[in-house]
């Protein structure tokens, strides 16, 4: 997996845990926190509830 796709997911799962957007552009060493809300909190919720569901699915068949 491409260090973006690693990055991108990381900064997704903190955002969906509750983090604050500021926590999260420190986290990722953006210049303001604009950059990050521009880059990561687009994606809408539908898609996100499916791939998460993926996401948690994948990671049950790992640790099994």
């Amino acid at each position: 997996m491409p260090n973006h796709s690693l990055r991108h997911t990381h900064a997704v799962l903190l955002l969906e845990a509750g983090n604050d957007m500021k926590y999260v552009q420190e986290r990722l060493g953006h210049g303001s926190m604009r950059i990050t809300a521009d880059t990561y909190t687009h994606i809408p919720k539908k898609i996100n509830e499916s791939s998460m569901e993926k996401f948690e699915a994948n990671m049950r068949n790992i640790l099994e």
